[in-house]
């Protein structure tokens, strides 16, 4: 993977080529057809995906109902992120090629020994995440007090 198509994801937009280039190094692309399952729910977390091309279904199964679709993320996104934090807790959904991709794929313990030989790069990493979090966390806040409001005059 290039530098500029790593500059390209947000969680990634703001270091400095040395730190992208640190991380191009580990990066490997996988092809993965229409309906190929990439993990399921409560799988050991293995790899951090980014979309180059296609789309990826987070889903979670739902006893006597089936597959809730979570989300369709799309070329320029990634998924797989929380486990990068987080790798000894298993997969929370599923993930299935929603058509035919290619992606690129970290591999959650090279990420971690990038990390531990680089520690500037972890910082820069840590606040890239943390602001990402952020963003998510008050988007589902909004969601709930969504929920709450609708569900008083329902």
């Amino acid at each position: 993977m290039d530098l500029q198509g790593l500059r390209d994801i947000d969680l990634f937009k703001n270091l400095d080529p040395v730190h992208l280039a640190h991380i191009a190094s580990i990066v490997v692309e996988q092809q993965a057809k229409r309906n190929t399952v990439l993990f399921d729910e409560g799988d050991k977390p293995e790899f951090f995906y980014i979309i180059a091309k296609g789309r990826v279904r987070i889903s979670k199964i739902v006893p006597g109902i089936g597959e809730e679709a979570l989300a369709i993320i799309e070329k320029g996104n990634y998924f797989g992120e929380l486990e990068l934090l987080d790798p000894e807790l298993p997969r929370a959904a599923r993930a299935l090629a929603h058509e035919d991709c290619i992606l690129h794929a970290i591999a959650i313990d090279d990420f971690h020994t990038l990390l531990n030989t680089d520690r500037d790069l972890a910082l820069a990493l840590l606040w890239c995440f943390v602001k990402k979090l952020s963003q998510r966390l008050r988007a589902t806040n909004d969601k709930v007090t969504a929920m709450f409001a609708m569900a008083q005059f329902g």
